[in-house]
């Protein structure tokens, strides 16, 4: 077994430098790491969420996964510090569709509750928190743990633009098979094992990893542009240009939106006023930062 170990290495190792193959290795989560005394690190915490459906305000949390890990200022990731694992039983029956997208039944999480202590210890030394849709997890991590308000944070699925680095999107699977792994699982701590490797990965592009690409994004302020009362028939002029629309359940406007860097606000505005609502307009403007952005606060 060993041996043939060693041949299939080797013939994987002889595939990827061929231009005519791509290899794709499983996905193995990293060993834990004892931190170096007087290092020269940052600390991070991946986060994923399963819960009973999309509703952010009403639906409930079911698994939460979280990996901890050390990375230099240049962005490369040295280790990972601790891994949390846990369920919750909701107050309602998980539906046969979330448990088929899951793998989380019923009698998995009956009599589960999520230790809130033990997630504020886990979190509570994060420089930031990082998530592959923060629009989603973070909304139902602060309805769960006031903690996760206080903290920064980044999406690794909408602060990059991966086609722009050669991805064939911003799915998790796609970026994974991008950066030679594969993995089977949807459990919540598995993806995060799973990002872990998408941020570590080199981006040819820049010649430098994902993350550090990400954390310079992040640390940007945005300014979230509202185009209230837009005519209907130009929804699609809006979307080309990447707006977004809320439905206003939420209790934000019920309106399509964008986040631009500060910089480009004057260009957006020219925008809407020139082809949108063809008039002088001053639309509703939202100033944002990783302690703010992607929270049901704002």
């Amino acid at each position: 077994m060993f041996q043939e170990t060693i041949s299939l290495a080797a013939m994987a190792d002889a595939l990827s430098l061929s231009a005519d193959y791509r290899v794709l290795r499983r996905l193995v989560p990293r060993q834990l790491y004892s931190p170096v005394i007087g290092q020269d690190v940052r600390t991070a915490v991946l986060l994923d969420t399963e819960t009973t459906g999309l509703d952010t305000q009403r639906d409930e949390i079911i698994e939460l996964g979280m990996v901890k890990f050390d990375y230099q200022p240049d962005g490369r990731v040295v280790g990972v510090r601790e891994v949390f694992s846990a369920v919750n039983e909701p107050g309602v029956p998980i539906s046969a569709e979330i448990t088929a997208l899951t793998g989380i039944d019923d009698a998995m999480v009956a009599g589960h509750r999520i230790n809130e202590a033990a997630v504020n210890a886990f979190v509570d030394d994060a420089a930031i928190v990082i998530a592959h849709n923060s629009g989603f997890d973070r909304k139902f991590a602060e309805r769960y743990w006031p903690v996760f308000e206080m903290k920064p944070w980044a999406c690794s699925a909408t602060e990059l633009e991966w086609r722009k680095h050669g991805f064939a999107g911003a799915q998790l699977g796609y970026l994974l098979n991008g950066a030679g792994f594969f993995h089977a699982a949807h459990r919540a701590v598995d993806d995060c094992h799973a990002l872990l490797e998408i941020l570590d990965f080199t981006l040819p592009t820049t010649g430098a990893p994902a993350l550090a690409l990400l954390l310079e994004t992040a640390r940007k302020p945005t300014v979230r542009v509202w185009a209230e009362q837009s005519p209907f028939e130009l929804k699609d002029a809006l979307k080309k240009r990447g707006y977004r629309w809320n439905d206003g359940s939420d209790g934000r406007p019920k309106s399509w939106h964008v986040d631009v860097c500060e910089t480009a606000l004057q260009d957006e505005i020219a925008f809407l006023r020139a082809e949108i609502y063809l008039r002088d307009v001053e639309p509703r403007t939202q100033s944002l930062t990783a302690f703010t952005r992607f929270s049901a606060r704002i």
